[in-house]
């Protein structure tokens, strides 16, 4: 068994810990309220440069002896940006585990923002911007979360290209300097530790962090409804997204099955229906994404442009025949493949570290692999048929890009 414990810093910066008996590593997940959420409409991929610009020296080293200084005591690392927190993770040998945390609080608290920096930065998120014309399925998948989710969660983290432009050094550390606070932010540490050798080393490091950050608030209503992008290629894409039960929502366990149920590998209802009985695609695939506020759920099909209505029509046809409800033989295949997923992510400290971190910005509480399987094994088929009788998908959003719209139902 597991030991979680959870504790405010002298700075305010959540801490929580997890023992995990027969590991020798550890692993750091630190996350500051500044994600690409906060971008101005002006300077949109702020956030994604910051992001690489931390990892270009911090403190008394430089981009090369940041890199030197980790490989030294063998430590993985990166920095990347996601809607609200900019995120710092790193994994070691857990008597290394002081020398990461030193070299992270510099990251975090002494970034260099060195001005010959800058440009390759910029010139590496240009290309990552540009990089979009090679993926079809991420474009439409973009264009539909741009529509499904209010402002600023509609956003790609990617930026645009004005706005990349548009970013100067002054921008990356005033921001920093206003976003960076300990209030709001998360600190997991997973592995071969204990809370308060860690508190104690983290209150001595943070001792002159301080200030209070927050999380943006969204504006507006979402657009939603049909969309299409042209573009002048033999494949067709299609997205659909619906609501479904945000992180604290009872039913998420339950959502959790249904769409296990629905793309749970070569089983699920989606590769058996839309691909193997009708041969209408090339890939089909469903995910369930819950957060603090919101949840929903994203259908995704590949297919050509002959097949793409009907690869659309058969999609939603199978959203639809969940409120059916499902059998006990596809119950028990989507709770071995969920419990399976959970038992494989208890083998590593890094994923560990991720998921209590997620946990405490979504449900203000760390939740362990026990309590986790415990939930699953409470669902019962009939808890969750009735659930599925009741289920309400909202408003749709559908995206296609390819070469001709298609004709979709009546949102």
């Amino acid at each position: 068994m597991t030991r979680i414990h959870t504790c405010s810093l002298d700075c305010n910066a959540q801490l929580v810990v997890e023992n995990m008996p027969g590991v020798q590593s550890a692993a750091i997940v630190w996350l500051v309220p500044a994600g690409h959420a906060h971008d101005s409409e002006q300077k949109m991929g702020l956030a994604t440069i910051t992001s690489e610009m931390l990892m270009r020296g911090s403190g008394d080293h430089d981009s090369r002896q940041f890199a030197d200084a980790c490989d030294e005591i063998g430590m993985s690392h990166g920095v990347d940006a996601g809607p609200f927190y900019i995120k710092a993770a790193s994994t070691m040998i857990a008597d290394q585990l002081p020398r990461a945390c030193d070299l992270l609080r510099d990251l975090v608290l002494k970034p260099r923002f060195e001005p010959q920096a800058l440009e390759p930065v910029r010139d590496l998120a240009l290309q990552a911007l540009s990089s979009l014309l090679d993926e079809p399925q991420q474009r439409a998948v973009l264009g539909a979360r741009s529509r499904h989710y209010p402002v600023p969660l509609n956003r790609s983290g990617l930026g645009t290209e004005s706005g990349i432009q548009a970013v100067t050094l002054e921008d990356i550390a005033a921001s920093w300097a206003q976003l960076a606070k300990p209030g709001g932010s998360i600190i997991a540490v997973a592995g071969a530790v204990e809370l308060e050798p860690v508190r104690d080393l983290l209150n001595s490091l943070l001792k002159d962090w301080e200030g209070d950050g927050s999380l943006p608030a969204t504006v507006g209503d979402a657009a939603r409804g049909y969309a299409h992008e042209q573009d002048d290629s033999n494949q067709m894409q299609i997205v659909v997204v619906h609501d479904a039960p945000h992180a604290n929502d009872e039913c998420h366990m339950l959502e959790s099955v249904a769409v296990s149920v629905l793309s749970g590998g070569m089983s699920g209802r989606l590769f058996s229906e839309v691909r193997e009985k009708r041969g209408l695609c090339y890939s089909v695939s469903a995910s369930y994404r819950s957060d603090r506020d919101f949840g929903s759920v994203t259908g995704y099909v590949g297919t050509t442009p002959e097949r793409a209505q009907e690869s659309l029509d058969v999609l939603l046809a199978e959203f639809e025949r969940l409120r059916q409800g499902v059998s006990q033989e596809e119950f028990d295949r989507a709770l071995v493949g969920l419990k399976s997923r959970v038992i494989f992510s208890g083998e590593s400290s890094g994923a560990r570290a991720g998921a209590l971190a997620s946990d405490i910005h979504k449900r203000g509480q760390p939740r362990s692999l026990e309590e986790i399987a415990l939930q699953l094994d409470e669902i019962t088929l009939p808890a969750l048929n009735a659930y599925l009788s009741n289920r309400s998908l909202g408003r749709l959003t559908i995206q296609t890009l390819g070469p001709d719209p298609l004709t979709p139902p009546s949102l």
